[in-house]
């Protein structure tokens, strides 16, 4: 049963939620299949659906004057043109520039690098339509932000859309040669005031669940362990090899290097960590147990390591072990305040961690040998290591 709410124009009610509903005028229903135009608005709010049904009408208005303007409707003919309007640019549509990006940019990176570019792409296409990258104006860019904002995205998702628009546009003009402005450069967006922080795991939580690990000793522990004494990332973990744990060397070591099956976040994660405490107990572990060339076979069935899936499994245990709503990341959190709480040195707790580099400096040299880094790593294990 639809509930029509008069007092929100172009919407309607039904099952509760919002939609947006608006007849399409007659001299350009030949551009549609149909006569009228749906589309949920995916909220129960009276307030978000009257904000986004105002944004979407705005759209369409601007929208179809540009149709009626390059079909020469009684608006204004061909005759008052210089030349044909579809060739007044030669800028891309943002939808060829977000291929020239993951093509260029892509190169190397993981499964959500391109599905978040597909993504926000996606968001701009529904709200503007697919546009060459010079059409957008300033308005368009105000527009969007709202029009994510009352999609339920929170502020930082909405400025992590806009890094993401920005750096293909900007990437279209650089390699094209494009004379535009970035009008997504120059929006306001709002502080991000109330982001959820990952708590670090240190201490006496980290001490429980390193103790579980021993206890459990099965392959999920191991990537517990693994990450709980070195720092790594889920992912740099999951898709190591059996080849990359080197446990006859004088520092026994893991080597996080990239592969097709999982590259690296960025340039500075590809390092060497000594293994130590829990850490250099679950490489033993893995290597006694090696099936195949893989650490973790059951996350690299396919062509690419399932990261997701071992961090949905791993957070559901710490979850059902801890009160403190812990997640797999926090080891990487915990690492670094262990290694600032004895001192160490900030360029040796970087390159433990493949944190990016912070100056031109940090680029020079080899950086500290595996030794000293040993050194430091083994004053942050615990007594249950």
């Amino acid at each position: 049963m639809y509930q029509v709410k008069p007092s929100l124009r172009y919407t309607y009610q039904r099952n509760g939620v919002y939609y947006f509903s608006r007849w399409i005028p007659k001299d350009i229903q030949h551009h549609y299949k149909t006569d009228r135009l749906v589309q949920s608005l995916q909220t129960r709010s009276a307030m978000k659906a009257k904000q986004a049904a105002s944004i979407l009408a705005n759209r369409l208005d601007e929208y179809w004057l540009d149709l009626r303007l390059r079909s020469g409707s009684p608006l204004f003919k061909d005759k008052f043109l210089t030349s044909p309007l579809s060739t007044l640019t030669n800028a891309p549509l943002i939808t060829e520039a977000k291929q020239l990006y993951l093509d260029i940019k892509g190169k190397g990176r993981g499964k959500v690098f391109r599905q978040s570019a597909e993504r926000i792409v996606g968001y701009l296409v529904q709200c503007h339509g697919d546009k060459p990258i010079d059409s957008y104006g300033g308005n368009d860019a105000a527009l969007f932000r709202e029009w994510l904002t009352a999609r339920g995205l929170s502020a930082s998702s909405v400025k992590r859309a806009f890094s993401i628009i920005k750096a293909i546009i900007n990437l279209a003009i650089s390699e094209l040669g494009v004379e535009i402005r970035n009008v997504f450069s120059g929006v306001y967006l709002p502080e991000v005031t109330n982001a959820k922080t990952r708590a670090p795991i240190k201490g006496d939580g980290l001490k429980l669940i390193q103790s579980k690990c021993l206890e459990l000793d099965d392959e999920l522990r191991w990537i517990v362990a693994l990450l709980s004494d070195t720092g790594m990332r889920l992912g740099e973990a999951v898709g190591l090899l059996v080849q990359d744990l080197v446990l006859d060397a004088e520092v026994p070591h893991v080597i996080i290097r990239p592969y097709d099956h999982r590259p690296l976040k960025t340039a500075s994660s590809r390092r060497i960590v000594p293994l130590v405490g829990m850490a250099l107990w679950a490489a033993q572990r893995v290597v006694e147990s090696a099936r195949n060339a893989y650490c973790f076979p059951r996350y690299n069935t396919t062509s690419t390591t399932n990261t997701n899936s071992a961090s949905a499994a791993l957070n559901k245990w710490l979850k059902s072990i801890s009160k403190d709503n812990l997640v797999i990341h926090g080891f990487r959190h915990g690492m670094r305040d262990r290694l600032r709480a004895i001192e160490a040195p900030l360029e040796l707790i970087d390159q433990i961690g493949g944190w990016s580099l912070k100056s031109v400096g940090q680029g020079y040299g080899e950086g500290y040998d595996l030794e000293r880094c040993r050194s430091w790593m083994c004053k942050t294990v615990l007594s249950t290591a």
